[in-house]
Formats: C-alpha cells, structure tokens, sequence
C-alpha cells in the first residue's frame, strides 16, 4: 500500500549555461580563418506538472534534491552547445508551492497537465564569434554561462474531491467511505484510526464522484490540537461536505457544534460550504433514541437530519443521492464563475 504524504521540502537547481568558445578557423589555403567560437548552450530547467494518476508527495520523501543538467560548452567550427536536460517533478492534481517561507504561494497545480517552471536554466554564454567586428578582427573573448536559478520550496498536496467526509473521531467516516466505495481505510474501535485522508469513488444512480475521508477533529483542531490544520487543508478543496455525527454519542448536539466551530476557526470559507448532515451508526439505536436524537441534531444545525448506518446501509443510498444533488448544484455554480478556483 502507497503511503500517504502531504508535504514535502525540496531543493530545486537549474543547469547553469555552457561557456562560450574562444577559436579560430584554421583550414588550408585559408590565410585568415578568423574566430569560429560557439556559444554555450542553455542550462536545464526545473519544471514541476501536475499528474492525475497520483495522489500522495511519498516520492519526494526519499529524494529531495532535484538538478537539471548543465548546458554543453560551445566549441570550434561555430558549433553550440546542447542545451541541458530538464527535471520534471511529477505531484498530484492539488498541489500547491510555495516559497521556503511557507508563506507566499508560488503556484497552484488544479487540472491535469498544468505545467511551471520552478527554476530557469542559466543562459549560455556567448563565443568569440559574437564580438567579431570590423575593428576587432580576432577578439579572444568569450563569456561563461549564466549560473541557473536554485531555491528550497514547499510542496504542499490538498486533494481535490466532490465531496468531503467530516466529523469528530469515531463518527464512522471511514465505515461510511468503505461502504459506498472500493476504498479500504483503515477501521478499529478506537478514535483516530484515520491518520490521513483517503479518496473514494462513489457511484450513485449511474453518476460518479470522488468522496474524501477526511482525518477525526476535536476541539482545538483549528489552533494544532489532535491532528490540527494539518488535514483542514484538505477539506477546503470539497465542493460539498457530508458531516457525520455518531448517533450513540451522549450529546450529538454538541458533537455537530464542535466540529462546526473548528471549521469557522480555520477560515478559508469552510464554514460556508454546502452541508449535508447526517446521523450515523443508527442500527445501534431503538427508535425512540432515533427520534430523540435526530431531532436534536436537527435543532443543533438548523436543517433537516439524514439517518443512515454505514455498517447496516440503513439510508445510505438516500444520502448519496442527496449529496449528488448537492455537489451536481455546486458544479453548476463553479462552471458559471470560472474565476473562483478552489482553494
């Protein structure tokens, strides 16, 4: 099993350029050749792409450093130098990179096939050829290549799904995703089973789309506690989000207001995103909890509860139709603002 990895660091150089050639043409019969040098040829450059097949940065976990090849001197006869090989980093569709501050946001990588270059390869430099003139017959000049760009950058993957699981540890997320999809996450009795997000494609009524488990979250998430903002991250990217509230839980009010107060705390417009709340684990209650419970959950969001059980399949086919209705609505909104990327 691939091993899910979100950041990364790496260190980026570009080629630096060829030398320029200082050299004379020396042929029989041929009194003043005069200078035949080449010019260098451009260092490689360090470029980064977006690829849908992958899902995790675990590659550039065991290799940070990443050098494209440097340009070819130029040489007699006016021949130039070859210009360096590129590098090409290869991240999930959703990465972003930033600066080595963390901070400033380099590029963000949302379809397929979007290319950036990172770091620029050095310009060769020019050979004796160039500074012929007609006062200067026989220059023995030439100029060194340009050294290539370099820095230390920040990968940092944020999947993009149609729709996100949310909820407090032990909600049944990962039940849930298991149940709809051929995703396989891990599952035990025990809060935060889910150490890092998976992706499942679910199919409802002949329609797809792609459903995020994310990671458990407490109170405190948005200020580091548990696993912090580490995964919020993740759910910024989701069109729609399914929360999840265990229905054995002692106060489903208070489970649903908790996780709603992380998600305001972090920002990034998280607290605004189309919701769709659930009771979950209903095979576990009497109907007379059912109803209590369901109706208090009710009055904790402020709209209508689904019931469902990710073990039973109790209203399971129900939810997904709904929140097929749901991401199908959002779709539409973001085809009519194409300006408004997800982030």
């Amino acid at each position: 099993m691939v091993k899910f990895l979100d950041e990364a660091k790496v260190y980026v150089k570009a080629g630096d350029g060829g030398n320029g050639c200082v050299s004379f043409r020396r042929e029989k019969y041929i009194e003043f050749g005069g200078p035949d040098g080449g010019d260098g040829g451009d260092g490689g450059s360090v470029i980064v792409t977006a690829n849908g097949d992958l899902n995790t940065l675990i590659d550039f976990r065991y290799r940070q450093h990443f050098r494209a090849e440097r340009g070819r001197h130029g040489m007699g006869a006016e021949r130039t130098g070859a210009r360096g090989r590129d590098v090409v980093l290869d991240v999930p569709v959703g990465t972003q990179v930033l600066a080595d501050d963390k901070a400033t946001l380099i590029a963000d990588l949302t379809e397929p096939g979007q290319r950036l270059v990172l770091a620029d390869g050095g310009k060769g430099g020019a050979g004796n050829t160039r500074f012929k003139s007609s006062t200067n017959r026989a220059p023995r000049r030439a100029n060194p290549g340009a050294p290539g760009e370099e820095a230390w950058l920040w990968l940092r993957l944020k999947l993009i799904a149609d729709a996100g699981l949310v909820g407090l540890p032990n909600a049944g997320k990962s039940t849930f995703l298991a149940a709809v999809s051929r995703a396989r996450p891990r599952i035990a009795a025990y809060p935060f089973t889910t150490l890092h997000p998976a992706l499942g494609v679910v199919e409802t009524d002949a329609n797809t789309f792609v459903l995020a488990d994310i990671p458990g979250l407490i109170a405190g998430a948005a200020d580091g506690a548990g696993l912090g903002t580490r995964f919020l991250g993740h759910i910024e990217r989701c069109r729609v989000l399914l929360h999840l509230v265990d229905g054995t839980a002692a106060e489903v009010g208070q489970a649903y207001r908790t996780v709603r107060a992380e998600l305001a705390a972090y920002g990034a417009d998280l607290a605004t995103k189309p919701e769709l709340v659930a009771l979950n684990k209903i095979d576990a209650l009497t109907p007379e909890e059912r109803a209590t419970k369901r109706a208090a959950l009710a009055e904790a969001a402020g709209c209508d509860v689904l019931e469902i059980s990710g073990v039973g399949g109790d209203g399971v086919e129900t939810a997904l139709r709904q929140l097929w209705r749901t991401i199908s609505t959002a779709r539409a909104v973001d085809e009519k603002t194409p300006d408004t990327a997800w982030s």
